[in-house]
């Protein structure tokens, strides 16, 4: 069930309809639980991306490392260090995965984008990321062929305007 104030989205007749729809509209409300993750993983894979959360972390390591003597490398001691670095490990998961499907997802559009505003462009390229593997792998076969008959033009072009000063020398 979609709230009265929302308008259903229609279908537009281009893309630049479509894009005007999206610059006019107001920015949608998510529940704030989501709201919250986005702002939250936004903030914290900023934060762990820098040189600073490597140090800091390695720090940690440092420390703890300095520590087993005083605690006799006993089992609870090391303990401490799997369970501290099983628990970030397996929350910083979510949160790089959570970037990373937004950025795929702005990439992916900004890429469509540009297939379709370049003319000549196959625009069947423009929903690679939904194709099974299979047509994956055969628009990449489809691709490297394109190279290699690209590098055998390359190859025969380069010869032929090699030849030619040779042909005038000969006929000179």
């Amino acid at each position: 069930m979609q709230p009265r104030d929302v308008e259903t989205p229609k279908s537009h007749a281009s893309l630049g309809e479509a894009t005007a729809n999206v610059e006019r509209r107001e920015p949608q409300k998510h529940s704030p639980v989501r709201a919250m993750f986005h702002a939250f993983s936004q903030k914290a894979s900023a934060v762990v991306g820098t040189p600073w959360a490597f140090l800091i972390a390695l720090l940690i390591v440092i420390v703890w490392g300095m520590t087993g003597r005083y605690f006799h490398y006993s089992d609870t001691w090391q303990l401490v260090i799997n369970t501290g670095t099983t628990i970030v490990t397996f929350l910083m998961v979510f949160l790089i995965q959570n970037t990373q499907n937004r950025d795929a997802k702005a990439i992916h559009l900004k890429l469509d984008e540009l297939i379709r505003a370049k003319k000549g462009a196959r625009n069947t390229l423009v929903d690679l990321e939904n194709c099974t593997d299979e047509e994956l792998d055969e628009i990449e076969r489809e691709f490297k062929r394109l190279r290699e008959r690209a590098a055998h033009r390359k190859e025969q072009h380069h010869d032929k305007t090699h030849d030619k000063p040779h042909e005038k020398m000969i006929s000179a």
